[in-house]
């Protein structure tokens, strides 16, 4: 499924890629993700999300496939394996900064493809979990890096992104009948099972 969203800094666009180049200065803004490694245009980590009950850990690597210092332009490759086994994902992500005034346009492009239990909420719901997640990173890059300060360190794992809660209300109005559907075919099932003791 493709992805995209677009957001704006307040800083010139040659500082607005200094530091989002910077994997290992800005990590600590991704909410659920925590950088472990890195080697040259290696980076490796985990990311963590949680759908209602279910917890997700991806344990992956992400590569600079291309890095256009003049145009701007970045090609990141990340691929990721749930550490028990129910899963992937995949990514191709295409960041392209441009100048908007005194400040930078930043559009990501993301190619990504999710296997396993978190794929079963599809496109919509992905996409507004993305816009959300992406949001959340803008507002602590702002806060932090942006601002001159060092972005806290992940101590530990992090902790889990709640897709439910990251998505919001369109989420929910979604997923909540499914949810019903099935907590109330559950106790039909074992209204019926309890009539044939």
């Amino acid at each position: 499924m493709e992805l995209t969203n677009e957001f704006e800094v307040d800083v010139p666009v040659d500082q607005a890629w200094a530091v989002l180049t910077d994997v290992e200065r800005i990590a600590p803004c991704l909410p659920g993700a925590q950088l472990q490694e890195v080697d040259g245009d290696d980076f490796r980590g985990i990311v963590k999300v949680k759908v209602g009950p279910i917890t997700a850990q991806y344990k992956g690597k992400a590569t600079f496939v291309e890095k256009d210092d003049v145009a701007h332009v970045a090609v990141l490759s990340a691929d990721g394996r749930d550490v028990r086994g129910q899963g992937n994902a995949k990514a191709t992500i295409t960041a392209r900064l441009e100048e908007a005034g005194s400040g930078t346009k930043v559009s990501v492009h993301t190619d990504l493809t999710v296997t396993g239990k978190v794929a079963q909420f599809g496109r919509g719901v992905l996409a507004d979990v993305s816009a959300n997640l992406l949001d959340q990173f803008v507002a602590n890059l702002e806060t932090t890096v942006l601002a001159g300060k060092d972005a806290p360190a992940v101590e530990g794992e992090p902790e889990a992104v709640d897709l439910m809660s990251a998505a919001g209300a369109p989420v929910a109005k979604r997923v909540v009948p499914v949810v019903a559907a099935a907590v109330i075919l559950l106790i039909i099932w074992r209204w019926l099972a309890g009539r044939d003791d």
